[in-house]
């Protein structure tokens, strides 16, 4: 069931046009990530839902309740949404200990003080701070100052919780740590998640649905599996894991690598135009790598990556870059290879 709802959503900036004509449906309990380069309006639409920022068109509602609508000059303000709002840089007090930033927020509601006990302290339990509550946030990691402030949206038991690139201040290992914990609060407390990132293994890696951004346009909306094997576009396809671009030129039931003729053709089974110069866009992980049959490349440099070797191979003048399992029979540098490319996706050239 359709929960928080952007209809037709559009917000400027002067001249500039942020978010364009956005619609979406977010299901209740759902995990969704909004993901995409800096400045493709992600972080805009987060504030709108927020209530920080205005409508110029569409309208915004939750659970049925609108909560933005420039054509019906009706806005609910940030306080009265029941959302939380945990933010890139933390925004803890450094004068209030671990409890009072977490109680905070609820005093202010004027809720009573057993309430306000029960409510914070769960909130302290399940996200690992019960050992330092009383502790000030200048003495702690940033990893417990993130917690402070997923504990602190969690106490006033939000319908929905907006995450604006909660993790990039976090080092690699913690950040990994992180991901885990925050589905395990979706799951124990049930709160529908809007997350806004531009990394790609978070999105991947939290999600149950994404939806990818560029220039204010929405370009795909799918879970992780669909956006990373059926991309809707080169862009999508670029933005989202590893890639190659090939240009080649298609002949018949073959194609070549454009400029290298000389290292022979590769069989087109669908998707490649005949007589059309087209874009062959494969995942390193999926070209295949051998000494005797396919596409004849020389291998330009190669780095191990714990369990898998990187191999950046050239065609011509053209690069492929190859990731296989270490346990495969290695190139070196310099020595020439087989490529083929099983399952392609095919784009016309730009």
């Amino acid at each position: 069931m359709s929960h928080l709802v952007l209809s037709h959503v559009t917000k400027r900036f002067g001249r500039v046009t942020a978010v364009d004509d956005l619609s979406l449906s977010i299901e209740k309990g759902e995990c969704f990530s909004m993901l995409g380069p800096s400045g493709c309006g992600k972080t805009t639409t987060l504030r709108m839902i927020a209530g920080f920022e205005d409508l110029d068109e569409g309208e915004l509602s939750v659970g049925g309740q609108l909560l933005s609508s420039c054509v019906r000059n009706y806005y609910v303000p940030p306080e009265k949404r029941n959302f939380g709002m945990v933010f890139q840089a933390f925004a803890v007090w450094p004068h209030l200990s671990v409890w009072d930033n977490v109680a905070f927020p609820l005093q202010i509601r004027g809720l009573p003080k057993s309430e306000i006990a029960e409510r914070a302290g769960r909130a302290i339990r399940y996200t690992g701070l019960a050992s330092v509550e009383r502790t000030f946030p200048n003495e702690l990691s940033g990893g417990q100052k993130q917690r402070i402030a997923l504990a602190r949206a969690i106490a006033i038991n939000p319908s929905v919780m907006l995450l604006d690139e909660p993790l990039s201040n976090l080092d690699p290992k913690l950040r990994e740590e992180m991901r885990f914990e925050i589905k395990d609060l979706q799951r124990q407390f049930g709160f529908t998640i809007v997350f806004v990132t531009h990394d790609q293994t978070e999105a991947m890696a939290l999600s149950d649905r994404i939806l990818v951004m560029k220039d204010g346009v929405a370009q795909q909306v799918g879970t992780p599996l669909e956006i990373y094997r059926r991309p809707a576009s080169r862009f999508v396809f670029g933005f989202i894991g590893l890639s190659n671009f090939l240009p080649v030129e298609v002949e018949g039931g073959s194609a070549w690598v454009e400029g290298a003729r000389e290292a022979g053709p590769f069989p087109v089974s669908t998707g490649g135009v005949p007589g059309r110069r087209m874009t062959l866009a494969c995942r390193p992980s999926e070209v295949g790598l051998s000494r005797d049959t396919g596409v004849l490349g020389t291998v330009r440099r190669r780095a191990y990556l714990g369990d898998t070797v990187d191999y950046r191979i050239a065609i011509g003048a053209v690069e492929v870059r190859v990731q296989k399992n270490r346990r495969e029979a290695p190139f070196g540098e310099g020595e020439p290879c087989r490529l083929s490319f099983p399952d392609p996706i095919w784009y016309d050239r730009e």
